[in-house]
């Protein structure tokens, strides 16, 4: 692993494929890969980072600005079939009350692409959703590290979701770089 991806104190991940960075590590797409890949990579350091920050991009449940940067500690794993009331699950998903300002991110194998079902995780507390934060959050505090995650919106979760991530990713990708940059993370 090279210097710039990891100092003493940070590891920068990403998911890879279409969302790399050339200063962070990539883990895998979707919920599995990232749990799998970044346990192994901490398993094999010499020393665990005191932070791990997942970048990427991210859809947006409500009407907020695209290709803004949201960060959050808070990721959570809210199926949309528990939305409509068609599963249930044993684990346990405890949402934080939280104010407008705190940002709930939710993590799924799937993206979200109606804007019926946006305004229902809307209304749970949830601002954005990214398939890779709560396997990210999981690891991480499995091995007792703090955990950050930093997105660019890129798209609104409804039936554009996925020809707007295409066309606005470029353009979160350099957005997120500059963020990074500017706070003195890279």
């Amino acid at each position: 692993m090279s210097q710039n991806k990891l100092n003493s104190n940070t590891l920068i991940v990403c998911a890879g494929e279409m969302e790399s960075f050339q200063f962070a590590t990539t883990i895998g797409i979707g919920m599995v890969e990232p749990a799998i890949n970044l346990t192994k990579i901490l398993l094999n350091l010499k020393q665990l980072p005191k932070k791990i920050i997942f970048i990427g991009s991210c859809g947006i449940y409500g009407n907020e600005n695209l290709l803004k940067i949201y960060q959050s500690s808070l990721a959570f794993n809210y199926e949309i079939s528990g939305i409509i009331g068609l599963s249930y699950t044993p684990i346990k998903i405890n949402l934080p009350n939280v104010s407008q300002k705190t940002i709930l991110i939710n993590s799924s194998n799937f993206i979200t692409n109606s804007a019926e079902i946006s305004k229902k995780f809307k209304n749970l507390g949830f601002t954005a959703e990214n398939m890779e934060a709560y396997s990210v959050r999981c690891v991480a505090n499995l091995f007792k590290i703090d955990f950050e995650c930093i997105l660019c919106s890129t798209n609104y979760c409804n039936e554009n979701a996925h020809d707007d991530f295409i066309k606005n990713y470029p353009q979160a990708k350099e957005i997120i770089t500059k963020y990074l940059k500017s706070k003195g993370i890279i």
